[in-house]
């Protein structure tokens, strides 16, 4: 099984060793800074199954220059680094204004398109900003721990990727599961964006990569059909959208 989306730490060997353990054998690092996307990059030269995605968060806008995106141009011309990301949109918290949010969200989906590589979207309470800049974007994209059903059509229409965490196991997440049942197999990720979001199972724990495989049953069971099948299928998933 692969996890698509994590955020790994000082502690990393020790929690891909228990993802191992699990049977996850991939996980895809993220980094949301420039500060995270050269330790992310460091770690995944280093580290056996583990690849990159390079961005700037939406959180970090007010205080980021966007000259900045010279380096991490240069960062995701490595091999180890397979998408752009994560970047979008996040008008639930107060961290950065939303006209600096919409620049720099702006610039990180001209500088995917420059380099060919995948975007990977977050997104939360910024729905119509967000779908008016994907919807003139032409390149792969990748919805990251989607919850954000006012997406799914457009999902479905442009055929980006739909990739669901832990919360889609949640006793009252009818409306993911829901959604989860409507995206075509080969547009299936499934991820932890640990240490955030633990499934329903371990929920209260710090979340990781191994517990992307509560997310994977919660899937199948979704959508009738059975974990083993669906883990080969998201597998390919992944190395068509990131190149793997």
């Amino acid at each position: 099984m692969i996890d698509t989306h994590a955020h790994l730490g000082d502690d990393a060997v020790d929690v891909l060793a228990r993802a191992r353990d699990a049977g996850v054998s991939r996980v895809i690092d993220v980094a949301t800074s420039l500060d995270g996307a050269r330790r992310s990059l460091a770690r995944a030269e280093t580290t056996d199954g583990v690849d990159c995605v390079l961005g700037i968060h939406p959180h970090e806008a007010a205080s980021f220059d966007l000259g900045g995106l010279d380096e991490l141009q240069e960062l995701l011309g490595h091999p180890r680094a397979v998408a752009l990301g994560e970047t979008g949109l996040d008008y639930f918290r107060d961290y950065a204004p939303p006209a600096s949010q919409q620049a720099l969200f702006d610039a990180q989906l001209a500088l995917a398109g420059t380099l060919g590589k995948p975007v990977v979207i977050h997104t939360r309470a910024a729905d119509d900003d967000t779908r008016t800049r994907l919807l003139e974007h032409d390149g792969p994209v990748v919805l990251h721990c989607f919850s954000s059903p006012p997406l799914l059509e457009a999902a479905l229409d442009r055929r980006w990727w739909v990739s669901f965490a832990g919360n889609v196991t949640y006793k009252n997440a009818y409306d993911l599961r829901a959604a989860a049942r409507r995206v075509p197999a080969e547009r299936l990720l499934a991820e932890t964006d640990s240490p955030y979001l633990a499934p329903q199972a371990v929920r209260g724990k710090r979340n990781e990569p191994a517990y992307v495989m509560h997310t994977l049953a919660a899937l199948a069971e979704a959508r009738g059909t059975e974990p083993a099948e669906l883990e080969e299928q998201i597998e390919r998933n992944a190395a068509e959208v990131f190149s793997l």
